[in-house]
């Protein structure tokens, strides 16, 4: 059971955390914007900083992969 286990390409690319944020947390300009959406999810760097945010969440995870980072799920 203690045999060594390739990840192979999993440790390739910066983490990047994927998660579900209310809409009414977000600006109010931004709020503006999205009529009748409740949620959205963000994408943050390592040091929490948002990078991007999307409507859904398996958006979040192919706009990581695109940019050659690897996405992670927060809860």
């Amino acid at each position: 059971m203690n045999s060594k286990f390739d990840f192979g390409d999993a440790s390739d690319g910066p983490t990047v955390y994927i998660r579900e944020v209310a809409t009414d947390t977000l600006p109010q300009d931004l709020q503006d914007q999205l009529p009748g959406v409740t949620t959205m999810y963000a994408l943050h760097d390592a040091e929490g900083e948002r990078l991007a945010l999307v409507r859904d969440r398996r958006m979040a995870f192919v706009l990581a992969r695109q940019n050659e980072l690897q996405p992670v799920s927060v809860h």
